[in-house]
């Protein structure tokens, strides 16, 4: 297994895989209180076998390469995550998702984490295009979009339903070019 550090407050970037079943449901019902108004991803772990259904939906992605998930380990402790929700080599795009427990909150830790998925897919995949899908509400997801140097392509007005109310998509994002700009490279 591979760790990558995300800076000097020993935070690392790792693959979650299903053998991580237990500490993964565990972080959702710590992230739930913070995930659940946004995203229904924690609602799909909710139990032993639906997390390890969920990080097996994410392996098979990765071996179809249309897809990832990495958790986010502060002290040996997993406090959050980040994914390719999709991951399209053939047309060059990708999204990024997030999420974080509240105790992990304030660290930066979401923005070094997508930077790391940002700079694998541009400069080790060669993708063109990754975006940022948040709910217009969202405004602590929008903040790391910002952050991250992307761009606001627009609103998708109450695009989908969750939990009974209709909510709007802002969609973000950062062409190849403009991420090689930002980070010199």
């Amino acid at each position: 297994m591979f760790a990558v550090s995300l800076g000097d407050d020993k935070a690392e970037l790792r693959p979650l895989e299903i053998w991580q079943a237990e500490e993964f449901l565990a972080h959702m019902d710590r992230a739930r209180e913070l995930v659940d108004p946004w995203i229904p991803f924690a609602s799909f772990a909710t139990d032993l076998d639906s997390a390890r259904d969920l990080l097996r939906r994410y392996a098979e992605k990765q071996a179809a390469d249309t897809g990832r998930l990495y958790g986010i380990w502060l002290e040996d402790t997993l406090v959050g995550g980040v994914l390719f929700r999709i991951f399209d080599t053939a047309s060059g795009n990708c999204e990024i998702g997030v999420w974080l427990e509240p105790a992990a909150q304030g660290r930066g830790l979401i923005t070094r984490a997508a930077e790391r998925l940002i700079d694998w897919a541009v400069y080790d995949r060669g993708m063109h295009r990754v975006e940022w899908d948040a709910s217009a509400a969202n405004t602590r997801s929008i903040a790391v979009a910002k952050r991250l140097g992307m761009t606001r392509d627009g609103v998708i007005r109450q695009n989908y339903l969750y939990r009974g109310v209709r909510h709007d998509s802002e969609i973000w994002s950062v062409l190849a070019p403009e991420w090689r700009a930002r980070t010199g490279r």
